[in-house]
């Protein structure tokens, strides 16, 4: 299962495919405490059909009573829930939702639009989407994709789009389980990868991909710069080839389980025989993880996934 941005552009494309209009709603702000940040989506068809949230459910029912009645038909639509919004429900957290509604009507143009901006959600280049306010004309602009996922002018929407998060797992041991689950939780997409059968056979958590191969034929082809890439098997058969490789992509965060002597062997390792410069070895998180004292299989893995969050949100340690 694809995280929830990604499933939901997948299922406009699927929809405008099969000649239905679409439409596209994308949270622009929130003000107070709301379920879903800036640039969430949500998309659905006139009959009722959609995919994704807005406000974890109290927003959508309104919004889908709306789009039948023919509310949306001339979208596109800035559209505010909560208080001093629009007539329509409060959201239970108190908070201000806006939203910007967009048509895509059935045909050629809309999807080739979806269509990119959900290869863009797998991994392509990241992109500016910006709309205009009074007509809906779109356009997509090169971007870096730093930066706010919402930008805002008076006339004109950005959106900022980028490769959906995804988590590698070189290696199957009792902390993967425990990663796997808190990284979905997190809305990630997760592939597990680990050469042994045995291994792989077991390995069965809802939503998670498991690759049987070695990690490091994997992690070439699967890595963008939305991609964190995690060691956890203490076998530096696996551990080290998987991290010679994941200092070649673009990966945002790379990581390898093992303690500080642990760590200080390794990072000879790969200097003598994997060919690492030091810039390379200074990307490696290791010990890996935020040093929260961590001894159960579950702590090492909440450890991992919180340092994961606070690089991808750009926080000092």
């Amino acid at each position: 299962m694809p995280p929830l941005d990604l499933a939901t552009l997948e299922s406009a494309l699927s929809w405008a495919r099969q000649g239905h209009d679409v439409w596209l709603c994308t949270v622009l702000a929130t003000f107070g405490s709301s379920p879903r940040p800036p640039g969430a989506l949500l998309a659905a068809t006139r009959d009722g059909e959609h995919v994704g949230s807005l406000s974890g459910g109290c927003v959508e029912d309104d919004f889908l009573t709306r789009l039948a009645s023919g509310e949306f038909d001339a979208a596109p639509r800035l559209v505010s829930y909560g208080d001093n919004g629009e007539q329509g429900p409060q959201l239970p957290c108190g908070g201000v939702l806006e939203v910007l509604v967009e048509r895509f009507p059935a045909g050629e143009a809309s999807t080739t639009l979806l269509a990119a901006m959900s290869d863009i959600l797998r991994g392509a280049p990241p992109r500016l989407r910006e709309v205009a306010l009074d007509d809906g004309a779109t356009r997509l602009l090169d971007d870096d994709g730093l930066g706010p996922r919402v930008e805002r002018t008076h006339d004109r929407v950005r959106l900022r789009l980028a490769p959906t998060h995804r988590l590698i797992i070189a290696g199957i041991s009792p902390v993967t389980r425990f990663c796997a689950e808190f990284a979905r939780a997190l809305d990630f997409e997760v592939i597990v990868c680990d050469p042994r059968e045995e291994a792989c056979r077991t390995f069965d958590i809802e939503g998670v991909q498991v690759v049987q191969r070695l990690p490091s034929s994997l992690i070439p082809e699967a890595s963008h710069d939305g991609t964190a890439v995690v060691a956890l098997t203490h076998d530096p058969r696996i551990d080290d080839l998987a991290m010679i490789e994941a200092v070649r992509t673009p990966a945002f965060y790379i990581g390898v389980m093992g303690s500080h002597r642990t760590s200080e062997a390794r990072a000879e390792r790969l200097r003598r025989s994997g060919g690492l410069d030091e810039a390379q070895i200074d990307r490696l998180h290791m010990p890996i993880g935020l040093d929260l004292g961590s001894k159960t299989p579950a702590e090492i893995a909440l450890a991992v996934m919180a340092d994961i969050l606070r690089v991808q949100r750009g926080r000092q340690p």
